[in-house]
């Protein structure tokens, strides 16, 4: 009897220890398909935090136009060229009255350029609307204007009678381009030079915005005082050629 006891009772704890086995198995089967479960979930849920839209970087469109549009610098969009007679003159006096008179003809070959400063467009001056630009532009204005020496020449000089007249030849040639240039500036200015500059420079501008990616630019130039046309024309060269001898002509 009492070995009958011994036996179920060592049958008892064999079938415990079994259960207790199979309880760890299957606790650490759920914990194992619990964590990879959630695993899973936490990853997807980091794939779908990174990818989720993030902000677009503010960019400041008008600042962008302005350095494209300020590359091209000085824009040069009308030249002018024209060809000059001037006759120039100097008195010898001697106790009120006059000597002698040197003439000096001058033929001169002159060029005015005029454009648009584009370093001068500001912020203000531009306006971005999705893909639609407005630009105006500064006034159109000269740019350069010189005598071309090399092209000019003296064609004649002449110290009159006896040769009396002041020798003259250096002193002359330079006012005589001086007065050229200063007559071909005010005949390219009445012209219309400014106005030809200006609206080729808003073709050229509105060309550029429009490779950039722009479907409407409209382009615009501010005003220009016709006054003002002459204000940006520089001075003649210097001298490059030198004054013809004493009675020669040219």
């Amino acid at each position: 009897m009492e070995g009958l006891v011994k036996s179920g009772k060592a049958a008892m704890l064999r079938n415990f220890s079994m259960m207790l086995a199979g309880g760890l198995i299957a606790a650490t089967a759920v914990g194992s398909f619990w964590a990879v479960h959630t695993g899973d979930r936490l990853l997807i849920a980091a794939k779908n935090f990174l990818a989720m839209p993030q902000p677009s970087p503010q960019v400041d469109v008008r600042s962008l136009v302005i350095e494209q549009v300020r590359e091209a610098s000085d824009l040069t969009t009308a030249v002018y060229t024209m060809q000059a007679v001037v006759p120039t003159s100097q008195d010898l006096k001697w106790g009120g009255f006059t000597v002698g008179t040197t003439k000096l003809l001058y033929i001169a070959h002159g060029q005015v350029q005029a454009g648009v400063d584009l370093s001068q467009v500001r912020s203000e001056n531009v306006q971005v609307t999705g893909d639609r630009i407005q630009l105006q532009l500064p006034p159109a204005r000269i740019l350069d204007s010189k005598v071309d020496v090399n092209r000019s020449q003296v064609y004649d000089y002449n110290r009159g009678f006896l040769n009396l007249g002041p020798d003259a030849a250096p002193e002359l040639q330079t006012t005589a381009q001086r007065e050229a240039l200063a007559k071909i500036v005010e005949t390219a200015c009445a012209d219309g030079l400014l106005r030809r500059a200006s609206d080729r420079a808003q073709q050229v501008v509105t060309s550029l915005l429009k490779t950039a990616g722009y479907q409407q630019v409209v382009v615009t130039t501010a005003p220009n005082a016709t006054e003002n046309c002459q204000t940006s024309a520089l001075q003649p060269s210097p001298q490059a050629n030198p004054g013809p001898a004493p009675g020669q002509a040219l």
